[in-house]
């Protein structure tokens, strides 16, 4: 299984860069009231996209109490927007995009950028509105920044952008190495991580009624997410693939499938006969919920299938509610890990290598025991590592705090290094 330091040589780092800016020895008098404007909202089809942005909304409210935020939110989607409403009930929530010269037309998002002291770009898998921020700058000279993406591919017109930033938060070390790569060296870059690790919203009761119809206890179940090497957003999203692409993607696809979801099948036949204990199989992506029976279910030995459940596509708060009752969490996707982790509970991310460089925040964090690099690692590692969470349940959670206390630090750090342009 590939350690820290193989991943660590594979993203070319060299330094892990957390350390607190000097700048916080000398904190400047903060606006009383500060006006943020906060894009973010990438898409709805991902528990993990969507949780983003509470992540964010919740940092900043947790350290800037008297700020007032605005959310330009690129997708729209009423279940979505409902959530943020039920859970930020004081945020105004925008939508629009700038035309194709970044000009902006929308009477509020021109007033929103008026009144905004400073402008964040929300955490993502890269500079999703880099748009939005060419607008904002094309408009006002006032700071704006980025807060805890990836940064992997650095075009001149990005590099650009970034340099003119306030301050740029990659959600995990390897970024800071591609933005040195590219000649990228502002004062304030850091490593800030992914704002889903602040995730604060719960759907109590859904996740209840959901746990007592399939006879779930808590803490005596795990939940296994799959998830097939590249995503196959045109099944989802109807955008233009061409046929090519889709074959090529189709092909990976079912070289690997089977493959890796035998590793984790592993696991959850140890898990079942050695515990006695049920298994819920459920989805990060609204796609996965037709792959689930194909490549984590069926194949199963029939006394082990007798002992799993499956859920359907959720929301990140149902989602939140009851990983915080599972036992541990299993996933091939990056964020549902995250969401246990911050809500109590053991998670192992079993990484794909197509899965972007963001995987380097949990070494980061140090969570190395329980990134599985899934090229180099056999579903008996995953099993056994399963059973000794199992039987060192105490000291599972410790590391689990030990880690989440990090991020914590992390996200203070980073607020604070935002707070000086207020």
């Amino acid at each position: 299984m590939m350690n820290r330091r193989a991943f660590l040589k594979q993203a070319g780092i060299f330094s892990a860069a957390i350390f607190l800016p000097s700048c916080l020895n000398k904190v400047k008098e903060q606006k009383k009231n500060p006006y943020l404007l906060v894009v973010s909202g990438w898409q709805d089809v991902n528990i993990g996209d969507i949780a983003h942005t509470p992540g964010l909304l919740h940092i900043l409210q947790t350290y800037l109490p008297e700020a007032t935020i605005t959310l330009w939110k690129r997708s729209k989607n009423e279940k979505v927007e409902a959530l943020l409403k039920k859970n930020f009930p004081k945020i105004d929530i925008l939508y629009g995009n700038p035309d194709k010269d970044f000009t902006i037309t929308d009477g509020r998002l021109l007033e929103a950028i008026d009144r905004a002291d400073v402008f964040i770009h929300g955490s993502g898998p890269s500079v999703v509105a880099a748009n939005c921020l060419e607008a904002w700058r094309k408009i006002t000279d006032k700071p704006f920044g980025i807060y805890g993406t990836t940064i992997q591919d650095i075009s001149p017109s990005l590099k650009n952008l970034l340099e003119d930033a306030s301050f740029v938060f990659t959600r995990e070390t390897a970024s800071i190495g591609k933005l040195k790569e590219a000649g990228v060296t502002k004062s304030e870059i850091r490593f800030v991580p992914d704002a889903t690790f602040a995730l604060n919203i719960y759907d109590e009761e859904s996740a209840r009624a959901f746990l007592i119809a399939n006879d779930l206890e808590d803490r005596k179940f795990i939940c296994v997410i799959p998830r097939l090497r590249k995503t196959p957003y045109w099944l989802i999203r109807r955008e233009s693939y061409t046929e090519r692409q889709i074959e090529e993607t189709t092909a990976l696809n079912n070289k690997w499938k089977e493959i890796d979801h035998a590793k984790a099948r592993e696991a959850i036949i140890r898990w079942v006969r050695k515990t006695g204990n049920k298994v819920l199989i459920c989805p990060e992506m609204t796609y996965q919920v037709d792959i689930m029976d194909e490549l984590l279910i069926d194949p199963l030995p029939d006394d082990v299938k007798k002992n799993v459940v499956k859920r359907g596509y959720w929301l990140p708060d149902e989602a939140a509610s009851l990983y915080s009752k599972a036992f541990c969490v299993l996933s091939f996707e990056c964020h549902s890990p995250i969401i246990s982790l911050k809500n109590g509970t053991p998670a192992f991310y079993l990484r794909q290598p197509e899965d972007t460089i963001k995987g380097q925040m949990y070494y980061d964090l140090g969570f190395d025991e329980w990134v599985f690099e899934i090229n180099d690692t056999t579903g008996e590692q995953i099993a056994d590592r399963l059973m000794d969470v199992y039987s060192n349940y105490d000291n599972a959670q410790a590391y689990r705090r030990q880690g989440m206390d990090k991020a914590s630090e992390l996200f203070e750090m980073g607020v604070k290094i935002v707070s000086q342009f207020l």
